[in-house]
């Protein structure tokens, strides 16, 4: 079975995963693919009656049962990171060419 996802900041990609795969399954192939953590990410079926996302208790339940098919297109998003999670590594630092930035992009905090 082969899926389109699509994040917010509108990069598509696919995956494809066997037709019984189930919910954990896909998460795990699009972590490994897209180098992502698959405890973060949310699915949301762009394609089917069902307008909510895929909860946590769904990740045992198979594509089909959760209304994915071959060649559904799936957003995705991704929950927060909680501050206080010891085992969270820290976000990536971001660059930012001084040049470009606002004042407010050049405060450092220490």
């Amino acid at each position: 079975m082969k899926v389109v996802l699509e994040i917010l900041t509108g990069i598509l990609f696919s995956a494809d995963v066997p037709g019984d795969s189930t919910v954990a399954d896909l998460k795990q192939v699009i972590g490994a693919q897209q180098k992502l953590p698959c405890d973060r990410l949310i699915l949301l079926p762009g394609d089917s009656d069902r307008r909510h996302p895929i909860k946590d208790d769904e990740d045992r339940a198979r594509l089909v049962d959760v209304g994915i098919k071959d060649g559904s297109h799936i957003y995705l998003f991704f929950k927060s990171v909680d501050p206080d999670d010891s085992d969270q590594p820290p976000p990536p630092a971001v660059a930012v060419d001084s040049a470009d930035a606002s004042p407010e992009d050049q405060t450092v905090v220490t």
